[in-house]
Parts: structure tokens; C-alpha cells; sequence
């Protein structure tokens, strides 16, 4: 998917940061689409199809939450949260209601863009998966529904620790190397965080990995990354 291909839909309630996103958006190529109330931003959602929504969180009518809510009952489209809030329990609220990304205002427009382009990026990789469902002896991967199962029961995963098997899963057979995956699901300023990378493996293979002391699906390369064996 190209710039020049792809729909933003940018929903605040503060003119200026809409004019901002607005200008910087447009002259990248991206067709914008803008909305200043939850109630416009799920209007606009049904009528536009974007590939990517952008949401501040502090809106007038209804909670940026519930407009989270709302859009996925039915969008697979990222969705990129800006906020003035930076408790993290705002930010586990709206990653757990289906957000993929969370900005804290104010913030750089360069690392904006590159969260934008990853978040494009994974959406275009879902869309054009051609085997959304993955099959191990020990759990399922819906990539689709970004869902796993295990025994039949569904796996609660937290959004991080999704974005971790998805990309594994994606490159299934292939070595995945560790500045890649920590660049891809925590972004471009975590890229020497290779401690995150074991807590978050040690976590998924608890969850999902049979005898995780002894994995057989998700393995370590060592000092080189990460690879998922169905």
C-alpha cells in the first residue's frame, strides 16, 4: 500500500492539531479525512473506509474509548491514539479496547509519521495475509480475528504481546532478528531494548507453549533474534 493509496481519517477536537495533521498528511501524499466528534468520527469511518484512524481520546460528545469500541465492531483498519493523557492506565484502557498505537501530546511529527507507516504497514500485511489461520500441536492463530486459541479456549494476549506473535507468526519459518521486532512492535526508539524482547517471549510461551521451559514453537536464535516454528 502507497502513500499516495492510502486514507487517514483524523479525529480531535482542536482545530490546530487537525490543520497540522491536515497539512502534514496532505503534502506526504496521504488522502486525509477529518472529523471533531466521536459521533462524526464513526459517521465518517462507515462513509469513508479509511486505512487508518487517528484518535484523540478527550472528545465532547463521547469517550475516544467508546469510539474505539464502536469502530471494532467492524474495522480492522490500525488505529493510532493522540492524547494529553499519559497515565498508563489510559493508555492499557485504550490498547486493550482495541487501539494499536498510543501518542502522548505533544509530539514530534517525525516520530508520528513513523508510527504511522508501521501502523500502515501492519494493517496492509493482515489485509493481504493469504492464511489468516495458523495451526500448531499446541494452539491456534487466528491472524484475522487476532485471535489464539489453545485446548479450544480462547488466550487473552495483551496488545504487546500480540504484536510480538503476530510478527513471529507473519514470518512463519524465518528468523526474525531482534532490532526488527522490538523497531516493529514498540517502534523506532526502542530498537537496543532487547531486554522487552525476553520478558515478552518468556510471557507468550507460558501462555501458549506446552512445556515452556522446552519450546518448540517459539524459539530463540541465540544473539540473533527469534523464530516461529508451526
Amino acid at each position: 500500500m502507497t502513500a499516495a493509496k492510502t486514507k487517514v481519517l483524523v479525529v480531535d477536537d482542536e482545530p490546530q492539531i487537525l490543520r497540522a495533521l491536515r497539512i502534514n498528511l496532505s503534502v506526504r501524499g496521504y488522502e486525509v479525512v477529518t472529523a471533531a466528534t466521536g459521533g462524526g468520527a464513526l459517521r465518517a469511518a462507515a462513509d469513508e473506509h479509511p486505512d487508518v484512524v487517528i484518535l484523540d481520546l478527550g472528545l465532547p460528545d463521547m469517550s475516544g474509548i467508546d469510539v474505539i469500541g464502536g469502530l471494532r465492531g467492524w474495522l480492522t483498519a490500525p488505529i493510532i491514539v493522540l492524547s494529553a493523557r499519559t497515565d498508563s492506565a489510559d493508555k492499557v484502557e485504550a490498547l486493550d479496547a482495541g487501539a494499536d498505537d498510543y501518542v502522548t501530546k505533544p509530539f514530534g511529527m517525525d516520530e508520528f509519521l513513523a508510527r504511522l507507516r508501521a501502523a500502515i504497514r501492519r494493517g496492509a500485511a493482515a489485509a493481504e495475509t493469504d492464511e489468516p489461520v495458523v495451526e500448531t500441536a499446541s494452539f491456534t492463530v487466528d491472524l484475522a480475528a487476532k485471535k489464539v486459541t489453545k485446548n479450544g479456549v480462547e488466550v487473552h494476549l495483551t496488545p504487546t504481546e500480540w504484536g510480538m506473535l503476530e510478527m513471529l507468526v507473519r514470518n512463519r519459518g524465518k528468523l526474525v532478528g531482534r532490532e526488527e521486532l522490538l523497531k516493529e512492535v514498540w517502534g523506532p526508539a526502542y530498537a537496543k531494548e532487547t531486554h522487552y524482547l525476553r520478558v515478552y517471549l518468556a510471557q507468550l510461551r507460558r501462555k501458549l507453549e506446552d512445556d515452556p521451559s522446552h519450546p518448540v514453537h517459539l524459539l530463540t536464535e541465540a544473539g540473533m533474534g527469534y523464530r516461529f516454528q508451526a
